[in-house]
């Protein structure tokens, strides 16, 4: 359970910032979605090899060699 403590004389939109913060770290949200409708096996299988495959491009693009631009 995600909890926020909100400080004296701190606005309720930074309390509020604070929280989704949290609950987006915790990988909360994802989660709910997740148990909230089956999903097929296979349909599991595609969507993490697609996920990997962009970590995989995502770590590649990182270590290259960015281009000059002159």
């Amino acid at each position: 359970m995600t909890k926020v403590v909100i400080k004296d004389g701190e606005p309720v939109e930074v309390a509020l910032r604070r929280f989704r913060r949290a609950v987006d770290s915790t990988g909360l949200i994802k989660e709910v979605k997740a148990r909230g409708a089956y999903e097929k096996p296979t349909t599991e299988r595609k969507r993490k090899k697609a996920a990997a495959v962009s970590r995989l491009r995502k770590r590649l693009r990182s270590m290259t060699l960015k281009r000059k631009m002159y």
